[in-house]
């Protein structure tokens, strides 16, 4: 007896959970309206460790664990949610991810904004401007 087409297809994801919608989310936060407001190297290592200040890295974990900001924290820029952010809505929150061709941070800085986080910044030199600013990093 043959199986039908019907039942050999795997379940469908749901439209959002897909890698493709994801990526389109990304890139259209990215170029959205609105700029955000930027912090350069130096002033986020200005920052770290100042009460208030969080560091967030949405790179994928592998390259997290390579090499981040110290104290940053490793979140995926489309499936974070305000419980792995702060309680505190006015603290100040940065992202950052690979270099400035990277749209990631900027999706995830506006998803925070979305939250109603009201200081959400991007370090647009990401990780890679860090590195080669001779700032230091943690690993793993």
């Amino acid at each position: 007896m043959c199986e039908t087409f019907a039942a050999r297809r795997r379940p469908r994801r749901p439209k959002e959970e897909t890698p493709v919608f994801k990526l389109l989310s990304i890139i259209r936060a990215a170029f959205g309206q609105g700029e955000l407001r930027e912090l350069s190297v130096d002033e986020v290592a200005g920052s770290l460790g100042k009460n208030g200040f969080h560091v967030f890295d949405v790179n994928p974990r592998a390259r997290w664990s390579m090499g981040h900001v110290p104290g940053a924290i490793n979140l995926d820029p489309a499936d974070f949610t305000a419980a792995d952010l702060p309680a505190d809505r006015n603290v100040t929150l940065v992202f950052y991810c690979s270099d400035p061709g990277c749209g990631a941070s900027r999706f995830a800085a506006r998803r925070a904004q979305q939250m109603g986080y009201a200081n959400v910044f991007v370090m647009p030199a990401g990780i890679r401007g860090w590195l080669e600013a001779g700032k230091p990093v943690e690993r793993g």
